[in-house]
């Protein structure tokens, strides 16, 4: 049976999210621009979800637009940030996913602004010391982290980040991508001006998510074209995916009490397991402390089969990740494995855990390696 532990690339699409979006693919049709009656209701479904997905932020209605994942809403983040707000200089670290990364990259080679990038700590933490004094430096500026890491899954206090973000009066972009759905986010208590959202991280559908724009951030349209998403983007709605982010995310956050702990269980399991098994593992970043509990980035001892464990994963039946799967397919290694000085010659493989795993699946999976490893015999 196959076992998929790449959670934290994309979640399978929850039964109760395509029930109701196939209402609306069967039923509802009208283009939500239309004023008459079929576009009035379908509309309705659009203001519905916004006004669901809003409540359950903490934040109002007209801060939340749609748009087709989180890459483009942290792409809008920044480049708005830079073209109507005013920003110069922008702080961010070197072991953001490549929807920031690489756009501070364009930005800067353009001129646009100055990018800074925050020292990171041995264990995969922002040094917020580090971040402070660049804001001491550099007010007004732009800070783009992302909450949770996609390949080592440490965590940011976004809390803390805010707090130095107000002091400095800097605007704050985080990369929520990896925690909306699985950790609380409530934006009325936490100052963050762009909040960035996926729902296929959260069991919803692909190609869909939404930013959070601070009602204080008066910004121009990011997509021209038509006046949807009250004349911020351009294009007719995604109503389907829309749909089904805003039940994908209600489901999501009711059950998270209990979904959490669980995930959490297996996770630890696996550390424990490999640990029992194989001599000189290790765990990328902060695995056991302030770190996302859907991701464990495994750290192997040297082997002759380093670059052949993911093709014998999938051989095996095991659907497992390198890195991020934003850029699968690439032979470039991980930005953020080089950040944190991990030896070349000591594979990493991401384990990313969802709410269908189990501990027998992680006894499964730890029982491949060590036949991949040799280590029966020791064993036995």
């Amino acid at each position: 049976m196959a076992i998929y532990f790449d959670n934290a690339a994309t979640t399978p699409l929850d039964e109760r999210v395509i029930e109701v979006m196939l209402h609306v693919m069967k039923e509802e049709f009208g283009n939500p621009s239309s004023t008459h009656s079929h576009g009035r209701k379908v509309r309705t479904y659009i203001e519905d979800a916004r006004k669901k997905v809003s409540k359950l932020m903490g934040c109002t209605p007209g801060e939340i637009f749609f748009t087709s994942g989180g890459t483009e809403a942290d792409n809008m983040a920044i480049r708005k940030s830079v073209d109507d707000l005013g920003v110069k200089h922008i702080i961010s670290s070197p072991i953001e996913h490549h929807a920031v990364s690489h756009t501070i990259e364009e930005l800067a080679h353009k001129g646009l602004v100055q990018a800074h990038l925050v020292k990171v700590l041995p264990n995969g933490h922002i040094d917020l010391g580090d971040l402070e004094m660049l804001l001491q430096t550099y007010p007004n500026a732009l800070v783009s982290l992302m909450h949770a890491n996609n390949e080592i899954g440490n965590l940011l206090d976004i809390e803390k980040v805010a707090d130095l973000c107000q002091l400095y009066k800097a605007v704050f972009h985080c990369d929520t991508v990896q925690t909306i759905g699985h950790i609380p986010i409530d934006l009325s208590k936490t100052k963050i001006d762009f909040l960035a959202c996926g729902a296929h991280k959260f069991n919803g559908p692909k190609g869909v998510g939404f930013i959070y724009i601070n009602s204080r951030n008066k910004i121009h349209p990011y997509i021209s074209g038509g006046a949807q998403e009250r004349n911020m983007r351009g294009g007719t709605e995604n109503v389907y995916g829309i749909v089904g982010l805003a039940k994908a995310l209600e489901l999501a956050i009711d059950h998270l009490p209990e979904e959490s702990v669980q995930i959490q269980a297996v996770k630890t399991h696996m550390i424990q397991q490999l640990r029992a098994s194989i001599p000189d593992v290790q765990f990328n970043g902060d695995a056991e402390g302030s770190s996302l509990y859907t991701v464990l980035s495994v750290n192997f001892p040297p082997t002759p089969i380093a670059e052949m464990i993911l093709f014998k994963l999938d051989i095996e039946g095991v659907s497992a990740s390198g890195g991020s799967a934003c850029s699968s397919g690439s032979n470039v290694g991980s930005h953020v494995l080089a950040a944190l000085n991990v030896a070349p010659d000591r594979p990493s493989v991401r384990f990313s855990f969802g709410r269908h795993n189990t501990k027998d699946e992680v006894d499964t999976v730890v029982q491949k390696l060590v036949k991949m490893f040799n280590l029966e015999s020791a064993h036995a």
